[in-house]
């Protein structure tokens, strides 16, 4: 159990009797009064960590119980008593966003990296923890300042005779961080993508075998499997790991013209995730080719075991398999963990992470743009003063209540 602010000291004397040297573990016995010996609560180890060198910068102490339910209810009671209230959700990472031990991409890095689930996504989030994101950023608005301050310098002493350098590389400058920012933007959402996981969605015709090609993904039986038609009516997802990056598998309706309804919405549905996901997985039997691909589509051609696939359609290389005798799966199995490598592959800079993220570049650019079109010295330095505040929004050095209140509340209590 962890407590952290104002009045720690008292509390943790309160419990243990004494405090022990900072940043060093040691075993005290629990009581709810230990000045009088009353009510032994547990045996823990207890850290005491004073102010500053604390994880939110304050005064702040750590109880390393014994897990049983009555123990924790009755340490968590005392605590209380003792002045002390229970913690709102990621309120300890707000502390230290707030006494500037972390900012505010360091924190999100910090919720990405409890919430991982794969290789990759522990990666992004340990790197965004790191500070590469913070460091990527800060460069950015470090730079924008000197030409701000030379923009200012061109606003101020218009009679000075200032070398005719200083503007042009002003400009230059405006021009590269503009690029750079762009670079950053267009990166294909990769760590978007690593983030909240991949969408590949499985369609076809009925009975092509989307819903046993799940399954043989899933390795277990999520989908049922029926020689009747329009079996699978509703999407099915199905979460997999391809390539160290979180995979959902989407098994859709079969696609064809029909009169019932809910099949009928069940097809409606499946072009939705068509259109929504990250690859496409276009299954078909031997003996029943489509005429048309679709674009970026991987080609699955089912039940070899009776007729040979294609090589190609349309100039779109084909993957022939079988379900039933489990040839070629393999070799569909590298090439999904191929696509999902491409998809989430980077050149080594920082990822975006959030719609947050990129909507604050977004706006530090549109603001450069504006200020390399503009020919008044007075408009271009607003709209680089315009650029350093969105740039600010992105480290939280200019403090919006209602973005902190997103980010912190997404954390689980004790965090």
């Amino acid at each position: 159990m962890r407590v952290s602010g104002n009045g720690c000291a008292d509390i943790l004397t309160r419990l243990a009797g004494k405090l022990p040297p900072p940043r060093r573990a040691a075993l005290r016995r629990l009581w709810r009064d230990a000045s009088t010996s009353t009510d032994h609560l547990d045996d823990a180890l207890v850290l005491w960590f004073p102010a500053p060198r604390s994880y939110t910068g304050e005064d702040s102490f750590e109880l390393h119980l014994h897990a049983g339910p009555a123990v924790i209810t009755a340490v968590a009671d005392a605590l209380i008593d003792a002045g002390a209230r229970p913690a709102e959700p990621g309120e300890f990472t707000r502390r230290a966003f707030m006494h500037g031990r972390i900012d505010l991409t360091e924190a999100e890095g910090i919720a990405d990296l409890i919430a991982s689930e794969t290789e990759a996504q522990r990666r992004q989030a340990l790197a965004q923890l790191d500070g590469g994101l913070s460091t990527l950023y800060r460069g950015w608005a470090d730079r924008l300042r000197i030409v701000l301050a030379q923009q200012e310098a061109l606003i101020d002493f218009p009679d000075e005779d200032l070398p005719l350098h200083v503007e042009a590389g002003l400009l230059a400058e405006i021009t590269s961080l503009r690029n750079e920012i762009t670079a950053h933007i267009t990166d294909g959402n990769r760590g978007e993508r690593i983030r909240r996981g991949l969408a590949f969605a499985i369609i076809g015709p009925p009975n092509a075998g989307k819903s046993s090609l799940l399954n043989w993904l899933a390795e277990r039986d999520a989908a049922i499997v029926s020689p009747i038609a329009g079996t699978t009516r509703d999407a099915i997802e199905i979460a997999i790991v391809l390539a160290d990056a979180k995979v959902t598998l989407v098994d859709t309706a079969g696609l064809r013209e029909t009169s019932d309804p809910i099949e009928a919405e069940g097809v409606r549905r499946a072009m939705f995730h068509v259109e929504h996901s990250d690859c496409v997985i276009q299954m078909f039997p031997s003996d029943e080719l489509p005429d048309t691909l679709l674009p970026d589509s991987i080609a699955v051609c089912n039940k070899i075991d009776i007729i040979p696939a294609p090589d190609l359609i349309n100039d779109t290389p084909v993957l022939g398999i079988s379900l039933r005798t489990g040839d070629g799966l393999a070799r569909l199995h590298a090439a999904l963990e191929e696509k999902a490598r491409i998809l989430t592959a980077g050149n080594g800079a920082p990822p975006l992470t959030r719609a947050r993220h990129r909507a604050a570049a977004e706006a530090a650019l549109a603001n450069l743009d504006e200020a390399l079109r503009v020919d008044w010295p007075e408009m271009r330095g607003e709209e680089l003063r315009l650029a350093m505040r969105s740039l600010g929004r992105l480290t939280g050095e200019v403090g919006v209540e209602d973005i902190l209140d997103t980010v912190f509340g997404q954390f689980c209590i004790g965090k």
